[in-house]
């Protein structure tokens, strides 16, 4: 094969790879990300909710807390972590990997995250 036939079936896996990941997230609610949190480690999640926070540019990150009206007080409000960012207020579904005791330093512990969100507002 040629440099093109190789170089553009190598653009066509990863972006098909890409697309596959998105699909495989696994649709959850607030509430049951924090009471499957164990399990959920590792994997991608779907979120839906309203952005009730938001710090842009922390660590090279924007945090951002979702709730969605499920879980109960301490398990209602997901912190996020994405390149993307939105408004408090937007509704908005998120994807991100779910990660467990994540320490940044300096007191900065987070018993559950979903990171490296990606973020669409909701119609």
């Amino acid at each position: 094969m040629n440099r093109l036939t190789i170089f553009l079936l190598a653009v066509f896996l990863c972006l098909g790879s890409t697309v596959t990941l998105a699909s495989e997230a696994i649709t959850k609610t607030v509430g049951a990300v924090y009471g499957e949190k164990t399990q959920l480690a590792g994997k991608q999640v779907r979120v839906s909710g309203e952005i009730v926070k938001v710090n842009n540019q922390i660590m090279g990150r924007n945090f951002l807390h979702l709730r969605d009206g499920t879980g109960k007080q301490g398990s209602n409000d997901l912190t996020v972590t994405s390149q993307e960012t939105a408004g408090v207020g937007d509704q908005v579904v998120i994807v991100g990997t779910v990660s467990t005791d994540v320490d940044f330093g300096s007191g900065y512990i987070y018993p559950l995250l979903i990171e490296k969100a990606t973020i669409t507002k909701a119609k």
